[in-house]
């Protein structure tokens, strides 16, 4: 029977015949690897959500899924995605999140010592930002199916998928705020016209009533064609007196009725001279004033054209506003994990004894290159 003494130098001298360089890049980190991720490890919980921002607006789809919300009268917003997701990212989304500490609490009480936040290390937000944008959220946006995959990593299943909840929630907001905000801008500005469009179709009414009631007219045309036919009635009745004083005197000269006709003659005359003189011909007269009374009533008209022309405008910007409304549909809804999915232990120990054996691989050519080099 070989003595303990001599089994203990055969085990050591196993130990040295190992290649060291072996069992550094080798060896050691796969035991390393195997202490942490089988014994110490802390399960972690994922959650995924997936959703997809679209609006009312039809534009040409080649994707099926495009095709599909297409069909709907409804179109992806690609370009409207990534504010979103950029959102769920941000320091924003993480100051909601951590309202009354809930994140800290969350990771920084569970856990083990390689993956839960360490506040005492760095207390700042920007480190918990760093460590929220890192191991927290991730977030994966397909551009040929504009679907977005929200993944949320936490220590139980109702932290991951109540943050999960939450992010979406925030989405949504976000895109109401983008969507009131774009009606706000385009309808604001379409009223601002029509209160000024408004404005000028009083103020021309109000002038084209004082003109009215300051030159006491109320349609120039109409009052002159009253008049010339009580000109051309006064042209008729001063043609029949001329008439019959000029058959009485090549009758009778002395007749008694010569001067009443000169007298009615005469006064017929100033009658259809100031007439006219009131239709045309002087300051003041109907004529004058017409060319005023058109300009503003044009005013008044176009004025009215305008008000009609901005209230349309109005009215195509709150339909345009409306067709264009962003809504985030939920694909598929923040899901509850019953297990845990990470850490792949498997495959990280794996992964870690295949890297060593790279490692040593190339270290042995390397050291071997040396070696060959200085002989």
């Amino acid at each position: 029977m070989d003595s303990p003494t001599k089994k203990r130098k055969g085990l050591i001298g196993r130990v040295k015949g190992i290649n060291r360089l072996f069992a550094l890049t080798v060896l050691v980190p796969t035991t390393i690897a195997i202490v942490y991720y089988g014994l110490i490890a802390s399960d972690i919980y994922v959650s995924e959500s997936r959703f997809v921002v679209r609006s009312a607006q039809r534009q040409s789809q080649s994707s099926v899924v495009g095709a599909l919300l297409q069909g709907t009268g409804l179109s992806r917003a690609q370009d409207d995605t990534y504010p979103v997701i950029d959102y769920i990212r941000s320091r924003d989304a993480l100051h909601k999140l951590n309202d009354k500490d809930y994140i800290l609490q969350a990771y920084t009480s569970r856990g083990d010592f390689g993956s839960r936040f360490h506040q005492s290390f760095d207390d700042s937000f920007e480190a918990l930002w760093k460590y929220y944008d890192g191991h927290i959220v991730t977030v994966d946006f397909d551009s040929s199916t504009s679907i977005t995959t929200l993944k949320v990593r936490a220590f139980t299943a109702h932290d991951a998928a109540h943050i999960d909840e939450l992010l979406l929630q925030y989405g949504e907001q976000l895109i109401n705020q983008m969507n009131t905000r774009a009606a706000q801008d385009a309808i604001t500005f379409s009223q601002q016209q029509v209160d000024l469009a408004a404005k000028k179709a009083k103020d021309a009414a109000a002038a084209l009533a004082s003109y009215r009631n300051s030159e006491t007219i109320f349609d120039p045309d109409k009052q002159s064609a009253l008049q010339l036919q009580q000109i051309a009635g006064l042209q008729k009745n001063m043609m029949d007196a001329n008439t019959q004083l000029a058959q009485l005197l090549s009758i009778a000269p002395a007749n008694p009725q010569v001067p009443t006709l000169k007298t009615q003659i005469a006064t017929l005359q100033m009658q259809i001279a100031t007439m006219t003189n009131a239709v045309a011909g002087s300051r003041g007269s109907l004529s004058d004033k017409a060319a005023s009374y058109v300009r503003m009533q044009l005013d008044a008209e176009f004025a009215n054209r305008e008000l009609a022309s901005a209230m349309t405008s109005l009215e195509n910007a709150r339909a345009e506003a409306q067709r264009q409304q962003l809504y985030l549909e939920r694909v598929i809804q923040p899901s509850e994990p019953d297990s845990a999915i990470e850490p792949k232990r498997l495959q990280s120990i794996a992964a870690t004894f295949l890297l060593g054996i790279v490692a040593w691989g190339i270290l042995t050519i390397f050291i071997a290159g040396v070696k060959e080099h200085k002989d």
